[in-house]
């Protein structure tokens, strides 16, 4: 294996990486966003059973109080993960870009390597056609 191979093997396991990353990300960013939904759906249920009873009606507004701070760090850390997820998306598409432009330089080696083997190809045939032909004229003269 030469060092070209290896070089494309690592640009390739650093774009998987990275799709991996993204993934995961994803995975959270829609973790956290279901925890929101969650949370919305736990202030409707616990408004209901607050207007049954007095104690449920005084305590119902410091509920409130914690499940918005909740809501407000799920909110933050929806930001966080959004920034985290717009820079591997640019690191995915960088690695992806130097992944291209390996494999496009070594298309291109493994093409000009196929032409100058032709090529010497081609000059072997034409010297030994020359020489035959030479051979050939001197066996006449």
């Amino acid at each position: 294996m030469n060092r070209t191979d290896t070089l494309l093997r690592l640009k390739r396991f650093r774009v998987d990486e990275m799709k991996r990353r993204i993934a995961a990300i994803d995975a959270m960013k829609a973790d956290l966003e279901r925890k929101l939904t969650d949370l919305d759906d736990n202030v409707t249920r616990e408004k209901q059973r607050a207007g049954d009873s007095d104690i449920g009606r005084l305590a119902f507004p410091s509920f409130l109080r914690s499940i918005e701070a909740r809501r407000e760090n799920l909110r933050n850390t929806l930001k966080e993960i959004e920034r985290e997820y717009t820079s591997a998306q640019m690191d995915m598409e960088n690695a992806f870009h130097d992944l291209k432009s390996l494999e496009v330089a070594t298309e291109q080696q493994a093409k000009r390597l196929a032409e100058m083997q032709t090529r010497r190809a081609q000059s072997r045939l034409d010297e030994m056609a020359l020489v035959r032909h030479l051979r050939k004229h001197a066996l006449r003269a």
